[in-house]
C-alpha cells in the first residue's frame, strides 16, 4: 500500500473527473491521500474532501507566494480548523523567492506566524521551499520548529541540507522530479536518506513523474516515485511502500 503525502485534489484540474482519479489511485494501491490546502479556497475544498472520503486527510496553511494576502482573520480561521479530526498538519508554508508577488519580509513574517501556530496547536508542518534554502533553515532553527517537526515537501536540496533538516525532526519527501532522467542530484540525495526519514508524494497536478512527464499528475502515479527510490536504494518496491507508509502514518498521527 502507498500513501501520497502531498496532493492537490482540491485543484481545478480535477473538477471534471475527480471520482475516476480517486478510483485509479485506489486500484494502484494508494490507501491514503493527504490533500494540502494553502489559501481560503483550497483549504475549504481540502476539508470537504476529507469529510467526504474516509481515506483522505487534509492540511491547512498559507502559501508563501500569497503571503501578502493573508490577514489575521485568515490565521485565526486556520487555527480553528486545526481542531478538525482529519486535519493532520499545518502547511504548506515556507518561502518562495522564484515568484515575486509577496515581498520576502512579508513571506518570512507569515512563515514565522504559522510555525508559532503549529507549536500552539501541536501539529507538524509542511515546508514549501523555492530558491530560499538558507533563509528557511535559519527560520526553522530560530523558531524551534524541531518541537513539532515537519516535511520538506518535494525536496531538491543537497545531502548536507537534508541532514540539517533531519536534525530538526524533519522528513524528506520526494516526488516526480526524482524520476526524471536528468535529475542527478535528487537521485543521489534520495539514495542517501535513511529509510525511516523518507516519504513519497505527487504534488499533483504538478511535477508528473516519468513516463507521464508533461501530463497532469495524479495520486496513482506515486507508485513511480516509489519504484524509482527502490531502484536507487537497491531494495524492493514493497519495502519502500511499507516504510514510507509507516513513516507517513507515524508523522501524521494516522492510526
Amino acid at each position: 500500500m502507498l500513501i501520497d503525502t502531498h496532493a492537490h485534489l482540491n485543484a481545478i484540474q480535477y473538477q471534471e473527473d475527480l471520482e475516476e482519479v480517486i478510483e485509479r489511485a485506489q486500484s494502484e494501491g494508494v490507501e491514503i491521500i493527504v490533500v494540502v490546502g494553502f489559501d481560503r479556497e483550497t483549504i475549504t475544498r481540502a476539508i470537504e474532501l476529507a469529510d467526504t472520503y474516509e481515506f483522505i486527510y487534509a492540511t491547512v496553511g498559507w502559501h508563501p507566494v500569497d503571503a501578502i494576502d493573508m490577514t489575521d482573520e485568515d490565521l485565526k480561521w486556520i487555527e480553528e480548523l486545526c481542531s478538525h479530526p482529519k486535519v493532520v498538519a499545518l502547511g504548506e508554508m515556507g518561502l518562495d523567492y522564484y515568484w515575486d508577488k509577496s515581498p520576502k519580509d512579508i513571506q518570512k513574517k507569515v512563515f514565522r506566524k504559522q510555525i508559532a501556530l503549529a507549536k500552539k496547536v501541536k501539529l507538524p508542518i509542511i515546508i514549501h521551499n523555492r530558491e530560499a534554502t538558507a533563509d528557511i533553515i535559519e527560520i526553522l532553527e530560530e523558531e524551534k520548529a524541531s518541537e513539532v517537526g515537519g516535511i520538506m515537501h518535494c525536496f531538491t536540496g543537497s545531502v548536507e541540507v537534508a541532514k540539517q533538516c533531519m536534525d530538526m525532526n524533519f522528513y524528506m519527501s520526494f516526488g516526480g522530479p526524482v524520476t526524471f532522467k536528468n535529475a542527478k542530484k535528487p537521485k543521489e540525495v534520495a539514495a542517501e536518506i535513511p529509510l525511516d526519514r523518507l516519504l513519497i508524494e505527487t504534488d499533483c497536478p504538478y511535477l508528473t513523474p516519468h513516463p507521464f512527464r508533461g501530463k497532469r499528475n495524479e495520486p496513482s502515479y506515486v507508485k513511480y516515485v516509489a519504484e524509482q527510490i527502490a531502484e536507487l536504494k537497491g531494495v524492493t518496491f514493497e519495502e519502500i511502500a511499507q516504510k514510507t507508509s509507516d513513516n507517513a502514518k507515524r508523522f501524521f498521527g494516522i492510526k
